[in-house]
């Protein structure tokens, strides 16, 4: 029955061949088909902090009229309970865990969970080891074990949430000063500042989701509070990275002094420009160093072999 299909050696790699440039053409379509998904959660995001917002409104206006000094919102009671709770070590981890991008109200409950929780998990895993699995070296050397274990069990979820926010800060880093010149066109043009910030996040929003995502945020709480200057500094404490705090200090100073605030944008933009490239050539620099051990290690014994090991054959044929 199988005796008639093309099964030759022309046959499997013309189809290897069309299968790779199959994969090669979804691989390079994904992203493209990806830029309307981005674009529905950046409005989803914007929507959702909008109706908190007003939610967020109705309840001040109603603690005002009872005299309540807390909030009714679950995101601040929440907030709240962990301040009073840990005191400054709530807003630490707050703060810690909105420049990650965790924006849940009940994550700092649950980032101290971890804290509690992981360095036991640890230690069990630790004691599993030394005295069932019979990897003990001495009493002295099992006894720092597990403290190593209980100390990286403790460290283990603040190393997570802070490596994500070093990344998540690259990438606005990165795509700031792009954002900063779309914002100086638009005030030039004669758009208002809330409007060029919803409009630049729209736009962002194809090649940084990330900085998307902020700024819409932003947009949203300068629309909807009255403070202009609370929103700028909500979103230098959310964001935590240098542009971040470098934008929102110029708006402010520009709004409260009278200064313009396209010369601000124009400034800052280039600022941030001439910054990303000396981190990039920082980098750069550093890079001949770091590839001298990966170097030594996996491409010199390549080259031995290669350049040796048909000698020594044939030496060890004679």
């Amino acid at each position: 029955m199988f005796e008639y299909l093309p099964f030759s050696q022309e046959y499997v790699v013309i189809m290897l061949t069309s299968l790779l440039a199959a994969a090669s053409f979804i691989g390079f379509a994904i992203p493209f088909l990806n830029q309307s998904e981005k674009k529905d959660r950046f409005k989803s995001i914007i929507e959702k902090r909008r109706k908190t917002l007003s939610v967020k409104m109705r309840q001040d206006l109603v603690t005002k009229t009872h005299q309540h000094s807390v909030s009714a919102r679950d995101s601040v009671a929440t907030f709240f309970w962990v301040q009073k709770m840990v005191g400054e070590l709530g807003e630490k981890i707050r703060n810690r865990l909105l420049h990650a991008g965790i924006r849940n109200p009940k994550a700092p409950v649950y980032f101290l969970i971890a804290q509690i929780v992981t360095p036991f998990v640890m230690l069990a895993i630790a004691w599993y080891l030394i005295s069932i699995a019979g990897y003990s070296y001495g009493p002295t050397i099992d006894m720092i074990a597990l403290i190593a274990a209980v100390y990286i069990g403790y460290k283990l979820p603040e190393l997570l949430v802070d490596n994500h926010a070093k990344k998540r800060q690259q990438e606005i880093n990165i795509a700031f000063p792009d954002a900063l010149d779309m914002m100086l066109i638009c005030v030039q043009g004669g758009i208002g500042l809330e409007q060029t910030v919803s409009r630049v996040a729209e736009e962002v929003a194809e090649y940084s989701d990330v900085l998307a995502e902020e700024l819409g945020i932003l947009s949203a709480e300068m629309a909807m509070l009255n403070d202009r200057r609370s929103a700028l500094q909500d979103f230098a404490r959310r964001v935590g990275s240098g542009a971040a705090r470098s934008f929102a200090t110029a708006l402010i100073q520009a709004e409260q002094y009278g200064t313009s605030i396209a010369t601000a944008l124009r400034v800052m933009a280039e600022e941030l420009r001439d910054q990303r490239m000396s981190n990039a050539e920082t980098k750069a620099a550093s890079l001949p160093p770091k590839l001298t051990v990966p170097m030594i290690l996996f491409f010199l014994p390549p080259l031995v072999i290669i350049v040796i090991g048909p000698a020594s054959i044939q030496v060890s044929a004679l």
